[in-house]
């Protein structure tokens, strides 16, 4: 009978690495109706500017109304919890099966 842990481990991995790219799309989504709508900013400027903050490497350019830059600093926060929040999903499946491979050595 073969044994079927890798394969749970691989569609669980799978399942959260997609549902982390749903977030990170919705994310930056959220981002770039705020530069647009508030910045005044195209499309592309504000996949750009919305791309930069959530990867965590700032602005392109600066802000140039109030609504912008109260947006871009909300903005900013949500995106620092969102990177935090999106890694440890893609990853918590690798850190469980860590957790338990330990938890398993120790018992025998």
């Amino acid at each position: 009978m073969p044994d079927k842990q890798p394969m749970k481990f691989r569609v669980h991995l799978s399942r959260n690495f997609f549902f982390g790219l749903c977030l990170i799309v919705i994310a930056l989504y959220i981002g770039m109706l705020g530069y647009h709508f508030y910045e005044h900013m195209s499309w592309v400027d504000a996949f750009v500017n919305a791309s930069m903050i959530l990867s965590g490497m700032g602005p392109m350019g600066p802000l140039a109304t109030t609504n912008g830059k109260i947006f871009a600093g909300f903005y900013a926060l949500f995106s620092g919890l969102a990177f935090i929040a999106i890694m440890a999903i893609v990853f918590s499946p690798i850190i469980q099966r860590f957790f338990r491979q330990i938890h398993l050595e120790s018992k025998g």
